[in-house]
């Protein structure tokens, strides 16, 4: 079979002309296709936004006590109602996002930190190191969370350091295992080989190479822990062991309402639903990461 000058030039050309996608720009096109995740990550941009602009756009002091509208009802002066000292219940909820995302990011930042640490040494050097690491891993792992989190809630001070600190130590287990299993596949690549070739250190190859390449889980699951952070602070909240009053959390703000249920439902519907969505949308956006960052999806 003859192919023509004219033919392969042709087909040169076509090779020539079509793009070439970065990875990068794969993640975030497969990601876009994923309604739902978008959909997800707006809301959460909304909020952040909200919650940055919280002193300029709130409608009242958050602290503002109002006797002669106790309990009211959702009205044009307070779109959500009041709660059970007259205060503003949009005005808190915007206040409490502050405190409830800050948690949340802060404490999923150290979990991730101290988990991409501990995994990324116990995958590597293996051993004596890799066994200590992963037992310990399994103790913490056999308390129950919540459990764990207000007994040490009752010892440390509630203040928001204090629940940042709790949350972000006691959910690093999962990154450091997801972390661990990844750097045991990657560690025999090639290219780890030829850097211990050039004589590079352990900590370079650790945290230059190996970790990067690791990155993808991590971030996936860093995302979702974003929501079970929110979780775990208006749960402690909501007993009483979380942010402290007059400071304003969706959890305490539900620990208000449990007593007014009856009488004025929108002081737990509100924080509820807040609470819903918020995690919902970390959900979603972990969710398309998740599929946007896998290798084997085209």
């Amino acid at each position: 079979m003859k192919i023509s000058w004219e033919e392969l030039s042709t087909d040169q050309d076509l090779v020539e002309a079509r793009p070439i996608e970065s990875p990068w720009r794969q993640v975030i096109r497969r990601f876009c296709h994923n309604r739902l995740a978008v959909l997800g990550l707006i809301v959460l941009v909304i909020l952040c936004i909200f919650s940055l602009l919280t002193s300029w756009i709130a409608p009242h002091d958050p602290a503002a006590i109002d006797l002669f509208n106790i309990q009211s009802p959702p009205s044009a002066e307070h779109w959500m109602g009041t709660d059970d000292l007259g205060r503003d219940t949009l005005t808190r909820l915007l206040y409490g996002s502050r405190i409830t995302l800050v948690v949340a990011l802060a404490a999923t930042a150290i979990g991730v930190l101290v988990g991409v640490v501990l995994g990324g040494i116990s995958g590597y050097y293996g051993g004596l190191i890799e066994t200590l690491i992963m037992r310990f891993i399994d103790i913490m792992l056999s308390f129950p969370t919540l459990f764990l989190l207000i007994i040490l809630s009752a010892y440390m001070k509630t203040t928001v350091l204090g629940i940042v600190s709790i949350i972000g130590f006691t959910s690093w287990m999962g990154i450091a295992r997801l972390v661990r299993g990844e750097l045991l596949a990657l560690k025999a690549k090639e290219f780890v080989e030829a850097s211990h070739a050039i004589g590079a250190k352990d900590a370079r190859i650790i945290f230059r190479h190996l970790i990067p390449n690791a990155m993808g889980p991590v971030i996936v699951a860093g995302t979702l822990n974003v929501g079970y952070a929110i979780l775990y602070e208006s749960s402690l909240s909501f007993l009483g062991v979380g942010i402290q009053p007059p400071a304003a959390s969706w959890g305490n703000m539900l620990t208000n309402a449990q007593s007014y249920v009856m009488n004025a439902p929108w002081l737990a519907f509100w924080p509820g639903i807040f609470i819903f969505v918020t995690v919902l949308c970390f959900n979603f956006v972990g969710d398309g990461l998740r599929d946007a960052l896998d290798p084997k999806l085209k």
